[in-house]
């Protein structure tokens, strides 16, 4: 019997392998993991938090991006494509290919069964090393349930939790608010 070593990617050999790809796959320690569909919940809520931040940047120096903007948390760490992120000012990029964003000051991941576990425990631990990240904000598809965490000046995270329809995620880091009844909106939870 032999025995084959396996060798991790390289994050300059993932991203070669990524942009040539038809489906899209997250990086994290030199292991590439494909990207599973959503659901129609988790696509309405993805898409009503994309929505309402966007209009809310009209006329401002901010970009609110879907989850087709990979976003590098470290170099040789992690390469994912959160749901929804948002930046505020002077956007930075990987490279010329801006197709890596690298300073999001806001991440918002819609739950699932499935990356729950996850969205709440690993990945939070590696998107708290971005220096540029100022709020993570976790929604529920299978229930009205919003938490949001947010830096504090000294580097530690607050959580607040909303599950009313009249209540708002205050995203003060990107000066936007969003009413929870308007992001559950069409998704048949309220």
């Amino acid at each position: 019997m032999s025995s084959q070593l396996h060798k991790p990617l390289s994050a300059t050999e993932y991203l070669e392998i990524e942009r040539k790809a038809e489906y899209k796959s997250e990086y994290c320690g030199g292991e590439m993991f494909a990207r599973a569909g959503a659901t129609e919940p988790s696509n309405m809520l993805a898409g009503n938090m994309l929505g309402l931040i966007h209009e809310q940047f009209r006329r401002r120096d901010c970009r609110v991006y879907g989850s087709d903007m990979r976003v590098a948390v470290s170099p040789e760490g992690l390469y994912t494509y959160p749901d929804v992120s948002a930046v505020c000012g002077e956007r930075r990029f990987l490279d010329g290919h801006r197709d890596t964003l690298l300073n999001p000051a806001v991440i918002v991941e819609v739950l699932s069964g499935s990356t729950e576990a996850y969205d709440r425990g690993r990945k939070f631990e590696l998107y708290r090393s971005l220096e540029s990240l100022q709020q993570y904000v976790l929604v529920a598809s299978d229930r009205v349930h919003v938490d949001v965490y947010t830096r504090t000046s000294d580097g530690g995270w607050v959580l607040r939790s909303l599950d009313g329809a009249a209540d708002s995620v205050d995203l003060e880091s990107i000066g936007s608010q969003v009413r929870v009844s308007e992001l559950y909106e069409k998704t048949e939870l309220l």
